[in-house]
């Protein structure tokens, strides 16, 4: 077991610049829940992914696909949350593939993580930079390009990730607080006019569920929850981790989902359950049908409120999103899958500064890369690497919820046949149909061509074979230490 490092002076602050050790105790089950909210973003989910997925998928059905996708990951977080007890590591899902099924499947799932991550993150820098730009001119009059607002942002995003985490929480908290009040308050003013003709259950009928594409509905609905599986991610950072862990996740799969869902209706209704569709159908851009909704229902106040909270809410998101990839980055370099200095910690912030260093650099690069380019910011950087990172978490969980049984297989530490057996399987099958169906659908996600379509998939087995040779490597140069991959660091 990992000892915690006394405080430094600041004399020995100076003599010995960096820790190995995250700062303990820290974060609350209430902080970790609203960084995992944060990190799903879910105003920006509500404004910009569902419309796309109700279009696409099957319109005023889309609710209740929110609460199938819901139950699902319900299931897996039985599973995930029984072994986050036993567990403890910045790690997150590559520990728990690492204890469950060896350490060089968790080699390969810490690849596949950070490829993960790292792609989310470059792509919702090109969806806050879109945004941010476009606001300016529409506001101010001011032309600032996409990539300008983007490096702007990315600047402020290194500086939370630099610091303690209880700061980047303190200041998600209310990030996540207004943006959910906001959208809860366009919800209530749909609801007390009755929308557009009248209150009706028809989105949670089987002929809504059954209309249109739902299996492309569904594929939207997935990709609307990334992050919450990211609670572990903190669990050493965590004031008793056996507990809020699993608190956190529950908490944040059920706030998340129950919003999504109740919003998605509301917003049916203020559109009309027979022309939802239509209507979105009707608009040049998709995403703007939540301010036409609040222009109907609200006045132009609320819509400039939520306008300034879609990019407050991705925003959120790049933060919660840089300090998960920067704890994976750290995890991997501290235990010799990537270079050790990735695994140093700020003496003072006990922050993973140098993997955080390295995110904002692959970040920069990436942006850049593509400004250069001349790519859509959106159509482009953010469809292509968001859905990309939906593949990610996929894998990421089917691997998780076989290691979770293989784990469980020689003792059961207390826990029932059902949650640590029964449920993770159910959740295995389940997602390995979604994997299937995303895999097969991922032009019709991303927008591309087919034949970029299957490049970008294929970089997802290029990840993890490449984690599988660095473990592998690890094995021959340092067997002890390969031996003790994905350990329990509380």
């Amino acid at each position: 077991m990992e000892t915690l490092t006394p405080a430094m002076t600041p004399a020995q602050e100076t003599r010995h610049p960096h820790t190995t050790s995250l700062r303990r105790g820290t974060l609350s089950a209430g902080f970790i829940t609203l960084l995992v909210i944060s990190a799903a973003s879910p105003l920006s989910v509500v404004a910009g992914g569902f419309p796309i997925g109700m279009m696409l998928g099957n319109g005023a059905g889309t609710p209740v696909l929110v609460l199938v996708a819901l139950g699902l990951l319900l299931m897996f977080a039985t599973g995930y949350t029984a072994m986050a007890t036993c567990v403890t590591s910045a790690g997150g899902f590559y520990a728990m593939v690492a204890r469950g099924l060896g350490g060089r499947a968790g080699g390969a799932a810490a690849m596949v993580a950070v490829f993960g991550y790292v792609t989310l993150q470059f792509g919702l820098y090109g969806l806050l930079g879109a945004v941010a730009s476009e606001a300016l001119k529409a506001q101010f009059g001011l032309a600032v390009s996409w990539w300008a607002c983007a490096f702007a942002a990315m600047a402020s995003v290194a500086v939370f990730g630099y610091r303690q985490i209880d700061f980047s929480a303190r200041v998600l908290a209310v990030f996540v607080v207004a943006e959910y009040l906001a959208v809860l308050a366009l919800d209530v003013l749909i609801l007390s006019k009755g929308g557009a003709h009248g209150i009706d259950a028809h989105s949670f009928s089987p002929e809504a569920f059954t209309s249109g594409n739902p299996f492309i509905g569904l594929l939207f609905c997935f990709a609307a929850f990334i992050g919450f599986e990211a609670t572990t991610i903190y669990s050493e950072e965590a004031k008793d981790p056996k507990r809020s862990i699993p608190f956190a996740t529950y908490a944040a799969l059920l706030l998340v989902g129950g919003f999504y869902s109740f919003s998605l209706w509301c917003l049916v209704l203020g559109a009309g359950s027979d022309r939802v569709v239509a209507a979105i159908t009707a608009l040049a851009d998709p995403t703007n049908l939540l301010y036409l909704l609040s222009d109907t229902y609200a006045g132009h106040g609320l819509t400039m409120l939520l306008r300034i909270m879609f990019i407050a809410s991705i925003y959120a998101g790049l933060i919660a999103f840089h300090n998960s990839s920067a704890r994976y980055f750290y995890a991997m370099g501290r235990e010799g899958l990537m270079p050790a200095r990735l695994g140093w910690t700020h003496a003072r912030h006990r922050s993973p500064y140098v993997a955080s260093v390295l995110q904002t650099v692959l970040s920069a690069v990436a942006v850049g890369l593509f400004a250069l380019l001349g790519a859509d910011p959106v159509l482009t950087q953010f469809a292509w690497l968001s859905n990309l990172a939906t593949l990610c978490l996929l894998v990421l969980m089917i691997a998780t919820a076989v290691a979770v049984v293989r784990f469980f297989r020689a003792e059961s530490h207390g826990y029932g046949r059902l949650r640590i057996r029964v449920l993770p399987l159910l959740a295995c099958a389940g997602l390995l149909v979604v994997l299937v169906l995303a895999v097969g659908n991922f032009h019709v996600l991303t927008g591309a061509s087919r034949g970029i379509s299957v490049a970008l998939v294929i970089t997802v087995p290029l990840a993890a074979a490449a984690g599988w040779l660095a473990a592998s490597r690890l094995a021959r140069r340092d067997p002890q230490r390969f031996a003790a991959l994905g350990q329990d660091r509380s």
